[in-house]
């Protein structure tokens, strides 16, 4: 075996070499920036997507391919604001899976535009004081966010790409021991997500919903005898000690998050569509509404109802189909939707999440 002065030698090596790699890619990033016709967008989700795809495929290891996707992405955040810098909106505050779920799929270059509401992420893009905007649409536990949804009927945002984050919970305090926390903050979501393990371990404790977990680990870093339940960047945006890791009861907790912006996206060889539909009034209305797919051999990833806005017992339904538009057996089978639809509205078709 060679020794550490060695092996330090040929990783100072192997150093200088990536860091004259990185500095040719941003070098030709940047000539692709000028090389493009004005006004076209500086992200390509379909592009990003493929390149981590390709890279995930070619991985040798030992580094996973999580591990790989998020060296990558650094890269490409990087050299993507050599042109222009983006500006994501997410709900906020600082601290949430929404900024986590932001700063995981764009990198840490962009500038990141708390909200308050999911209401003023979509209001932010629509007035271009923001490119994008990262919002929750569904949790694997929890179910669909329903202001999401809500919002997608009447914007005209459209889906460019998909995040699915893997939500840790963890419990995190001033308080050494679990015997001193009278009262544990979090967003209710996470209370549910969690409960179990509060009732193991906390029966005694006090739970209080707030707004989000980063406003939760906020007022657990100020308030004696309570604790927080948020994730690790909440921990680290207000200084607040962890002393349980990943106490969701679900062990593939995970939640969905949509990236909303003003452009259409090309197909990257694995896409989705969203979708809103309503049916007609009539008889066997909604079996006629979604028989195309099925005619068309278009799988249904999910599937959602949520109550019209305006008219009192009628419904919009949210779907997700893989593929996208440009398919020509997706193209196909909308169509027919479309015939068979009193309202249709394609919300996106977008790369599936890279994991």
């Amino acid at each position: 075996m060679p020794d550490l002065s060695t092996l330090r030698q040929k990783i100072d090596g192997i150093d200088e070499q990536l860091l004259k790699l990185i500095s040719e890619r941003a070098a030709i990033a940047r000539q692709v920036g000028h090389v493009k016709e004005p006004g076209s967008p500086l992200y390509r989700p379909e592009r990003e997507a493929s390149i981590l795809r390709r890279i995930q495929a070619a991985n040798p290891g030992p580094l996973s391919n999580d591990s790989i996707a998020r060296i990558f992405r650094e890269v490409i955040s990087n050299c993507m604001a050599l042109e222009q810098p983006l500006v994501i909106a997410f709900l906020g505050p600082e601290g949430t899976f929404s900024h986590a779920a932001a700063s995981k799929h764009f990198g840490t270059a962009p500038t990141f535009e708390p909200c308050p509401t999911i209401d003023e992420a979509f209001r932010q893009v629509e007035a271009k004081t923001a490119d994008y905007a990262v919002v929750p649409v569904v949790n694997s536990t929890e179910g669909f966010v329903g202001r999401t949804l809500d919002l997608s009927i009447s914007s005209p945002l459209k889906v460019c790409a998909e995040i699915d984050f893997r939500v840790q919970q963890n419990l995190m305090s001033v308080e050494t021991s679990l015997v001193a926390i009278t009262k544990v903050y979090s967003h209710s979501q996470s209370l549910a997500q969690t409960a179990g393990w509060l009732g193991q371990h906390l029966v005694h404790a006090e739970r209080v919903p707030v707004a989000s977990n980063a406003e939760a680990a906020r007022l657990a870093s100020t308030t004696r005898g309570s604790a927080a339940i948020a994730g690790e960047l909440a921990a680290t945006r207000y200084n607040v000690p962890i002393l349980f890791k990943n106490i969701e009861d679900s062990p593939n907790n995970t939640t969905r998050f949509w990236v909303l912006g003003r452009q259409d996206v090309n197909a990257s060889g694995r896409d989705k569509t969203s979708l809103i539909l309503a049916a007609q009034n009539r008889p066997g209305a909604l079996v006629d509404l979604i028989e195309p797919l099925k005619r068309h051999n278009v799988s249904m990833t999910h599937f959602e109802s949520r109550p019209s806005p305006d008219r009192l017992w009628e419904y919009y339904f949210f779907l997700d189909v893989e593929g996208h538009v440009s398919d020509a057996k997706v193209a196909s089978a909308l169509a027919d939707v479309k015939s068979q639809a009193s309202y249709f509205k394609v919300v996106g078709s977008y790369p599936a999440a890279v994991l």
